[in-house]
């Protein structure tokens, strides 16, 4: 059997189980059916990638919301620029609600792999919540493709060295270089990944 049906299988139990000891004044009001949960769970309409991501950032595209749900601690070492700390736990708290269904902005969860941003996406969606994505391969993929990307080999297309170039110029962007041209022009200000301690990100890939 697939390995990721056996995850949505699971997760959907643990879903149900959990979403059930939850006080209905801390539901939202259009909850998801599962068998409709099910089918947007299968789409990948749900996933934005890192190269979407380091784009909105550089454009400082209004309607972007990051969403890290990791812990407190690892986000204090190590996140996004501007992302707001939602731990999984807290998601189905008021005060965790307090950062979806926000009006014109389009909420994206990520953490160190697509685990508990996974998680996050299925209970916000059952609530009823709209306009939320999940980073696709979290934050190892975005150290992997935006932070050190690796150069196609010569007889690779055209558009792969043209993403590798957006994604060298995006490191420097992120890692305090010269400031990078996009399609509206130059941008002159500087974005910084937040690092409190030092930058660590969990094992594995996108």
């Amino acid at each position: 059997m697939n390995k990721n049906y056996i995850f949505l299988t699971v997760l959907m139990l643990l879903l149900a189980l959990g979403t059930f000891f939850v006080p209905k004044k801390q539901l939202v009001s259009h909850e998801v059916k599962p068998e409709k949960l099910l089918l947007d769970i299968t789409q990948p309409s749900r996933y934005v990638t890192t190269d979407q991501v380091a784009k909105m950032i550089i454009e400082h595209d209004p309607t972007l919301e990051l969403i890290d749900v990791r812990p407190a601690d690892e986000y204090d070492k190590f996140s996004l620029p501007d992302a707001v700390n939602v731990p999984l736990k807290d998601i189905l708290t008021p005060e965790g609600q307090d950062n979806l269904g926000i009006e014109d902005m389009n909420a994206v969860f990520f953490s160190n792999d697509d685990i508990m941003s996974d998680q996050a996406w299925v209970i916000s969606t059952r609530l009823g919540y709209k306009n939320i994505y999940v980073m696709k391969g979290g934050l190892n993929c975005w150290i992997e493709t935006i932070i050190n990307p690796v150069e196609p080999p010569e007889t690779a297309p055209k558009t792969a060295f043209e993403t590798y170039q957006f994604r060298k110029a995006a490191g420097m962007y992120f890692t305090g270089g010269n400031s990078i041209k996009t399609d509206t022009g130059v941008k002159k200000a500087k974005i910084k990944v937040r690092r409190k301690k030092k930058e660590k990100a969990a094992s594995g890939g996108c």
